[in-house]
């Protein structure tokens, strides 16, 4: 099913199969997510979730997690 969806990651996650990271896909309407490292887990959401979520990660409302 994955395989079939295009996915795509930041450009800061780097290039080459060491660089783990977040890859997005928007699938009939919602927002599909994984990891790429663990490709088989796969993680649905809302557009609207994604973005209140980034909103906050902008916000620097996660900032104490790194």
């Amino acid at each position: 099913m994955t395989d079939a969806i295009n996915w795509q990651k930041s450009s800061f996650s780097g290039a080459g199969d060491n660089q783990s990271c977040i890859e997005l896909a928007p699938v009939d309407g919602s927002i599909k997510m994984r990891e790429s490292d663990d490709p088989d887990i796969v993680v649905t959401t809302s557009v609207a979730k994604l973005r209140a979520f980034v909103l906050g990660v902008k916000a620097g409302e996660f900032d104490h997690l790194m």
